[in-house]
């Protein structure tokens, strides 16, 4: 797969993720429609990656989003890594038992709703790089 089919499928499987976090919140399933928000971002970023890396686009595996956006050389604002640093919270806090029961004691609807407005942010940002010559 060359770059540009391998940008295009992150994208096309990140546009998935994003309306299944936006259908996982209508029914109230907050923590996974966090997770999959995560998700959503994770994909960007990869796609980021094999957009500057023509030559060799498969990106580190990893879910930490800061670590990816590194990777892509991104000059990131205080806010934007702040934002990285707790939506990559949302994939460990979902994936281990130990982290679930509080993380699901944190996921109001006011609180996802706020998190999912942060990640339709990111996700702006990041299209918008995807979209640039």
């Amino acid at each position: 797969m060359d770059y540009k089919d391998l940008m295009d499928y992150w994208i096309n499987s990140s546009d998935r993720d994003y309306e299944a976090m936006k259908k996982n919140f209508e029914v109230k399933q907050f923590t996974w429609s966090l997770f999959i928000g995560h998700l959503a971002i994770e994909k960007l970023l990869k796609g980021l990656f094999a957009k500057y890396n023509e030559d060799n686009p498969y990106t580190i595996k990893s879910h930490n989003l800061l670590a990816l956006a590194q990777k892509c050389n991104l000059e990131l604002t205080d806010e934007q890594v702040e934002k990285l640093k707790i939506i990559t919270q949302f994939n460990i806090s979902t994936r281990y038992e130990d982290y679930k029961d509080e993380f699901y004691k944190i996921c109001t609807e006011e609180y996802t709703s706020n998190q999912i407005k942060n990640i339709e942010e990111v996700r702006i940002w990041l299209k918008k790089l995807l979209a640039q010559k």
